[in-house]
């Protein structure tokens, strides 16, 4: 039974399902009928929650903290988070500018609805997670892209950035290391950025810096609000307990900035979810406090990964596949596989449609770079064993020598 025309929003004609959520569901389907899929759309990491956090969560539930909490979070959760951005990033916050919501894209989606008015502009630097635009639009919002091609490491410059401010601009959305392609932004790029910043005092930023312990190479993080401190004010830097901790599923993501932002994003949360899951947050304090140690062992081995499907897709013709910073993810070019055309006939005219070929040829499905903004391209998540990552770039090498 289809809706009825009246009965929706009109600003959900401008937004789109997930992409990466679509290729997984699609990967699913052809499980289920049989089929031999390797699934490489999915941002998680395939490690287990470690067990002393799990243990954190059963003791809380045995405690009985299952009941409602502040709105946005437990006083300990709170304070965890501060220490940890005053011992990890440099950034003294109080409990009062701290908020805990149901993940990270919760964390964006109560910022934005907080903020933007009709016509408000947000500046989202392009390859982007799929989210960002469409949480803007929700938001009322109007997104704009700024492209960071290949030639350009996929990070945008100073000059970009300033042409791209205008008066309605209200927000900078940052992701650094980047979903979809782990470029990452040395502290060097972050204060040339920053300087363009500081001549536009309308402009907030978010820092979204979810892949902050995914990094490689000895590559040193920093935060915009850490490099240049006359943004503190302006700045809401945001985290997670998803990637470094593998707690996608307990939804969990965090936040410190300006006092009346989080005070404003905790009014739209006692509105929506209300408080995120108690016992989610006794794991993510455990996380957060207990031992750390597994965290580099785990990108050591998202490294050796790294370096060998970067190996492997530059070896399959009509693919470029550059060596991200960090994150878990690469999003190699495809230039040299449009207008090929398949064994059975068809004509590869965009990535939408390599990735689509891609799947049905050879069962490996990946997200098509035009949901991330930037064409020709595709993305893969390496947060999958050896074995797997291997026999999938295999069959893509296969299915790239079978086009003329």
């Amino acid at each position: 039974m289809s809706a009825h025309p009246s009965l929706l929003a009109a600003r959900l004609a401008a937004v789109k399902p997930s992409a990466t959520m679509a290729a997984t569901a699609r990967a699913a389907e052809l499980k289920a009928e049989g089929r031999d899929v390797i699934g490489l759309g999915a941002g998680e990491p395939d490690f287990d929650t470690p067990d002393n956090i799990k243990e954190a969560a059963i003791a809380a539930m045995r405690a009985g903290d299952t009941k409602y909490t502040v709105v946005d979070g437990t006083p300990a959760l709170k304070d965890a988070v501060a220490d940890k951005f005053r011992r990890e990033n440099g950034l003294d916050y109080k409990r009062s500018q701290v908020t805990i919501a149901c993940g990270g894209k919760h964390i964006i989606f109560n910022a934005m609805m907080a903020t933007l008015d009709e016509g408000d502009e947000v500046i989202i630097p392009a390859p982007y997670w799929v989210s960002y635009p469409d949480i803007v639009l929700i938001s009322g919002g109007t997104p704009v892209a700024i492209e960071a091609p290949l030639s350009q490491d996929f990070k945008i410059t100073p000059e970009q950035l300033d042409a791209a401010i205008t008066p309605k601009t209200k927000w900078l959305l940052l992701n650094s290391p980047s979903n979809p392609t782990g470029a990452a932004y040395t502290r060097d790029e972050l204060k040339a950025l920053a300087e363009v910043l500081l001549a536009h005092p309308q402009v907030y930023i978010l820092s979204d810096d979810i892949y902050e312990h995914v990094i490689y190479d000895g590559f040193e993080f920093t935060t915009i609000a850490q490099v240049e401190p006359n943004l503190y004010d302006r700045t809401l830097t945001m985290n997670g307990v998803s990637k470094a901790y593998a707690m996608t599923g307990w939804r969990i993501g965090y936040a410190a900035g300006p006092e009346p932002l989080i005070k404003a994003m905790g009014t739209i949360q006692s509105q929506s979810t209300s408080n995120p899951c108690s016992i989610s947050q006794a794991a993510a304090l455990e996380a957060l406090t207990g031992p750390q140690d597994f965290i580099p062992e785990r990108a050591a081995a998202f490294c050796e990964r790294r370096d060998r499907v970067v190996e492997l897709l530059n070896q399959a013709p009509g693919i470029t596949c550059p060596a991200p910073d960090g994150a878990f993810y690469v999003y190699p070019g495809c230039d040299g596989l449009i207008g090929k055309t398949t064994p059975d006939g068809d004509v590869l005219k965009d990535d939408t449609a390599v990735t689509a070929w891609l799947l049905e040829a050879e069962g490996v499905a990946v997200v098509q770079g035009a949901a991330f903004g930037v064409s020709p391209c595709f993305r893969i998540s390496y947060a999958t064993s050896m074995e797997v990552l291997e026999d999938a770039c295999k069959r893509i090498t296969r299915a790239c020598e079978s086009l003329t």
